[in-house]
């Protein structure tokens, strides 16, 4: 199995980066002070990753490259200086969104199949990667975690990239795999998002249906 590619992981700090920003932007809709922008930021942007690297029985990438935690601290320093609303920033960040959530579930699924963790689970720490800070974020704030609400297709996405990156494992090896696997998960986010795309709730029978059952 190839290391990740250099192209990957400068996309992986743009993925720290944009969700250091929603963290940011987060902590300024509940008016925190820059304490409060700092760990949202840092909890966003690399939660999921070191619950991954603590699953996988090694040091989290946050301690051991301090560019990880310094673009965090960049994106929540920006974020409290620049309030991040607006329609150019309606427009510009879903891209970004895209893209780090792509990346996160490629290199999140490519770092546990690189540890011989089997092809499933190892998606499944993708997806741990791309969501996991923002779980930890909304459960910080009391919140029920976005992705197991009726939102559009987060997890998802996740899923798909990384369930697309072992596919293409098979078939070729090195960036292309990554690159392809990153487009399939950015792009089912981006149409999600787009397209408004929700998995749907439980079913709700008729009362007289259900009588007669």
């Amino acid at each position: 199995m190839p290391e990740i590619p250099d192209l990957i992981a400068f996309v992986d700090l743009l993925g720290v980066f944009a969700n250091g920003l929603l963290g940011g932007a987060v902590a300024r809709r509940y008016q925190l002070d820059p304490v409060g922008f700092s760990v949202l930021a840092v909890v966003s942007a690399l939660g999921g990753g070191a619950i991954r690297d603590v699953l996988l029985n090694v040091q989290p990438v946050a301690l051991t490259d301090l560019r990880y935690l310094t673009v965090a601290l960049v994106a929540a320093a920006i974020s409290f200086l620049v309030p991040l609303e607006g329609r150019r920033w309606r427009q510009v960040f879903p891209w970004i969104d895209g893209v780090a959530l792509g990346t996160w579930a490629v290199v999140g699924t490519q770092k546990a199949l690189l540890a011989d963790i089997h092809w499933f689970p190892a998606i499944l720490l993708g997806v741990i990667t791309a969501c996991g800070g923002g779980v930890v974020r909304d459960m910080m704030l009391g919140n029920v975690p976005v992705i197991l609400q009726r939102s559009e297709l987060y997890a998802t996405a996740a899923f798909a990239g990384g369930a697309t990156l072992v596919l293409l494992h098979l078939m070729t090896t090195g960036p292309l795999a990554s690159l392809g696997a990153l487009v399939v998960g950015g792009g089912v986010c981006l149409l999600a998002r787009k397209r408004g795309w929700m998995l749907p709730t439980e079913p709700r029978w008729p009362a007289s249906r259900i009588r007669r059952r």
